[in-house]
């Protein structure tokens, strides 16, 4: 970029030597540096020149020494896989400083010490499996939310994490025998005497503590019911109460639950039952679904295929509940098949779909909480009805090659569609990154079940599938594309059908959509000719995608090569520094893309 280089990715090639730091060093503007899959030896240099470095992938070598300390003074350092070497010595401190680390895997190496209180909230992907770590895992809001199998193979870890309770080393508690002189025959009988008293007076407190035991157990089992009562009235518990929240979370919730309108379920006779977990087994949570009984829930939002819930629990991690409004269809291994389908999609621009519930009449997804929002909250803030300010182009580039290379990824599973994207299914990251939400759900609606689409969801549909008994396709994805490019670029709702409604002048319209920006006495997103030059072609990206025609729209895999073109040349062009207004930063993608799938 610019003369620069900003991406080293040398893997699987059978390098050996040692790295030499200093030449390193002088790649400034490197990103992304990987050697993944070698055969390099030596302690790992110092990096301290990579000052704008983000992703470093040194897995699966033969490096040793200490964990190089110099790499936690990279504050734009995100993702660090070092896993699969010899590395030894403790984790540092240090690493507190790196408050966006993404990513954190050093498993499979020979590192000792304590687990530091890692506290970052954008922690998504970690793993310290297979080293020789000891003491309590810290009870961090970023440490709480993974469980055994990110610490495995340290027998020395104790904490809540891996179920393991920590020791406590002081002097024992336990009574003490009197030391008695084996000739003092009467002491040697009241001591056998005393001993006897003891061990029937330990056996009773013993059968008494087992009583007490199950009498509470009986007496929570019979109130178990009402913990969802409970929760109407405290806001607690996830599955009490109604359901009063409001449209694509615009206005909060009131601290509602999940049940219906009496407060309980059909199925809690049969027992609480367990979530099921996917993905790896390092993105496997520590909490059950009791926890979620327990959590105090906010209503986000309601859409045709349910509920979705904000739930804080106890511990404080915080999760989003989808409570589906169809519990019945698919059956039920069906529904299992598409949970793992849907379960093992990781992707940078994806929401995670973290676990699943199921049960004779309920069904519940868990994914990420994002606080930052949705994207349509970004265009629009609380108005139902345009008069959103476009974005900055630059903004408008970023959008749209995170939600294209999203998309992309979902379609590279044959028949997998998004089916649902909208701009209130985009939400932002940490980074502000956008993430695709709610894919794969409409194989989960009732094919027999009469039900029109909302005014909010209609005008993004492709003509073709407006029918709601018509299955999405991959090319209707590509339609609904189309049409929330148009929405960024104008910062107007599709409430109307644009595409009847103005024909073959779509970019006539948006052109004066902008210009009306202009005259109003608003700041032009761009602010310069050579902004709308460099939009132009997000404009002809989007009037491809909407074709009537769907063998006409391109492939995702198209549109992600014309945007990625698109956004490297206005990069080499501009002669701006500038950035988008306040939330974006005109960088580069954060994570090495293709790396991120098998890190």
């Amino acid at each position: 970029m610019k003369g620069r280089v900003t991406k080293l990715v040398l893997e699987y090639l059978n390098l050996s030597g040692t790295l030499d730091g200093k030449i390193l060093n002088q790649l400034d503007q490197l990103r992304v540096l990987s050697f993944k899959g070698n055969s390099i030896s030596g302690q790992i240099p110092n990096f301290s020149g990579l000052l704008n470095l983000k992703s470093l992938f040194l897995s699966s070598n033969n490096f040793s020494g200490d964990f190089p300390d110099s790499i936690t003074n990279l504050h734009r350092l995100k993702v660090i896989v070092l896993s699969g070497n010899q590395i030894s010595g403790s984790i540092p401190m240090s690493l507190l400083k790196l408050t966006r680390l993404y990513v954190l895997y050093l498993q499979d190496n020979s590192l000792v010490g304590a687990i530091p209180p890692l506290n970052q909230t954008s922690l998504r992907f970690f793993n310290l499996s297979n080293n020789q770590l000891s003491g309590q895992i810290p009870l961090t809001s970023a440490l709480i939310r993974f469980n055994r199998s990110s610490f495995s193979g340290n027998i020395n870890l104790c904490g809540q994490q891996i179920k393991k309770p920590c020791s406590n080393f002081g002097p024992s508690s336990s009574p003490v025998s009197p030391t008695v002189p084996p000739s003092s025959k009467p002491s040697s009988k009241r001591s056998k005497l005393i001993k006897i008293i003891a061990g029937v007076c330990g056996f009773l407190v013993l059968c008494l503590i087992g009583l007490l035991v199950l009498c509470f157990e009986c007496k929570y089992r019979r109130k178990e019911g009402s913990v969802v009562e409970e929760g109407r009235s405290k806001t607690k518990g996830i599955l009490g109460g109604s359901d009063n929240g409001c449209v694509n979370g615009r206005n909060g919730g009131g601290g509602s639950g999940m049940g219906d309108n009496n407060g309980v379920f059909s199925w809690e006779g049969e027992g609480l039952g367990t979530l099921v977990f996917l993905g790896a087994g390092d993105q496997q949570m520590s909490y059950s679904l009791e926890d979620l009984l327990k959590a105090s829930a906010e209503t986000l939002g309601r859409g045709t295929m349910g509920s979705t819930y904000k739930a804080v629990m106890e511990s404080g991690f915080i999760v989003t509940v989808k409570r589906l409004k169809d519990s019945r269809y698919p059956r039920v291994e069906e529904f299992r098949r598409h949970m793992d389908l849907l379960g093992r999609l990781r992707h940078p621009n994806l929401v995670p779909l973290r676990a699943y519930f199921q049960a004779k009449e309920e069904r519940l997804l868990v994914y990420d909480y994002f606080p930052n929002g949705s994207l349509f909250s970004l265009l629009h803030g609380t108005r139902t009805s345009g008069g959103g300010k476009p974005l900055h182009w630059t903004s408008c580039l970023k959008i749209a090659e995170d939600l294209a290379t999203g998309l992309l990824y979902i379609h590279q599973n044959p028949g997998l569609t998004h089916g649902n994207l909208k701009s209130s299914n985009v939400l932002l990251g940490p980074e502000f990154e956008s993430c695709l939400t709610d894919y794969g759900l409409t194989v989960f609606r009732d094919p027999n079940m009469l039900e029109e689409p909302s005014a909010t969801s209609l005008f993004y549909r492709a003509p073709e599938i407006r029918d709601m008994q018509k299955p999405a396709t991959q090319q209707a994805d590509v339609y609904s594309f189309g049409v929330l490019l148009l929405e960024l670029l104008t910062g107007k709702t599709p409430f109307q059908d644009l595409v009847q409604e103005h024909g073959t002048d779509i970019p006539m319209w948006v052109r004066s959509v902008r210009e009306e920006e202009t005259e109003s006495g608003d700041e032009p997103a761009s602010g310069n000719e050579a902004g709308d030059e460099k939009l132009q072609s997000l404009v002809n990206v989007a009037m491809a995608c909407v074709s009537f025609v769907p063998e006409n729209r391109p492939s995702m895999r198209d549109i992600l090569k014309m945007i990625k073109d698109s956004r490297a040349e206005a990069q080499v062009s501009s002669n701006s520094s500038d950035h988008s207004p306040g939330r974006w930063s005109d960088t580069v993608q954060s994570l090495h893309r293709e790396e991120h799938l098998s890190i």
